[in-house]
């Protein structure tokens, strides 16, 4: 899978590293550590390189006690472990209680400005109902916004306005394969909108493969077809998109260019 996607032009990921709780949100990190160094599961350019994530995802917010908080800290220590997330509020499935995920999601905020790591949100509101990002927003501004380590807004379901505010409190906002669908039209309204120097990309893998491998398990190899979508959207070439995206992600993460 890494070799299709360093085929593809992908040359870093961020393994997001929320497993199926807290008890599992170290993997990303041994993923990692299992592909980044010498020997036979790594050969200098035919894999990407590899960053991973940690955090407690909001269905699993109910599970955050001092252990999990602890071993969220510790693992934000980690030099692979270049952001906290996803964190933040899912109104959509019925998970943890809402005033849970708020609270917890204030504490983690809490833990990754200590650690000097960018955050990356996950925000899901019922159809509908503009709570989930009314108070994802609201927290964002009175717990993290003044201190200019920024984020990611992942997967990016809002409107323009959300975009707006989410910029505002230093984030870059990335689409996901949804952005290809037919019926996503005013989410690439968003995505035309959205400043050059403020774009992401990402996969949301397992989920939202792109077209045209909608329905299928998705796999990095496949953001190329969302950066085209997106390239097509502002009017310059694929190789545009991803030389901005690359750098977007450098800048954010305060990487060096050779990586």
């Amino acid at each position: 899978m890494l070799r299709r996607a360093w085929s593809a032009g992908v040359g870093a990921v961020i393994a997001i590293g929320i497993g199926e709780g807290p008890s599992e949100m170290h993997q990303a990190l041994d993923i990692c550590r299992q592909f980044n160094g010498s020997g036979e599961a790594y050969k200098p350019r035919e894999l990407p390189r590899l960053y991973a994530s940690a955090g407690i995802y909001p269905h699993n917010t109910h599970e955050a006690d001092d252990a999990a908080l602890a071993k969220l800290d510790s693992l934000l220590a980690e030099p692979e472990v270049i952001a906290c997330g996803e964190i933040g509020l899912d109104y959509y499935h019925e998970g943890s209680p809402h005033e849970t995920q708020k609270r917890v999601f204030v504490r983690q905020m809490e833990i990754a400005a200590a650690r000097k790591r960018p955050i990356i949100i996950h925000c899901r509101p019922k159809d509908g109902d503009n709570a989930c990002w009314d108070d994802t927003l609201a927290l964002l501004d009175g717990h993290w916004g003044s201190n200019g380590l920024g984020g990611i807004l992942h997967c990016f379901s809002g409107d323009w306005e959300h975009a707006q505010r989410a910029m505002e409190l230093g984030f870059l906002i990335s689409f996901a394969g949804n952005l290809t669908y037919p019926k996503a039209q005013s989410l690439r309204h968003v995505a035309a909108k959205v400043p050059l120097d403020r774009l992401l990309v990402e996969t949301d893998a397992p989920f939202l493969a792109p077209i045209p491998n909608r329905g299928q398990r998705n796999e990095p190899a496949w953001v190329a077809h969302t950066a085209a979508v997106l390239a097509e959207l502002r009017g310059i070439s694929a190789e545009e998109m991803a030389s901005i995206t690359t750098k977007n992600f450098e800048r954010l993460f305060r990487l060096t260019p050779d990586v």
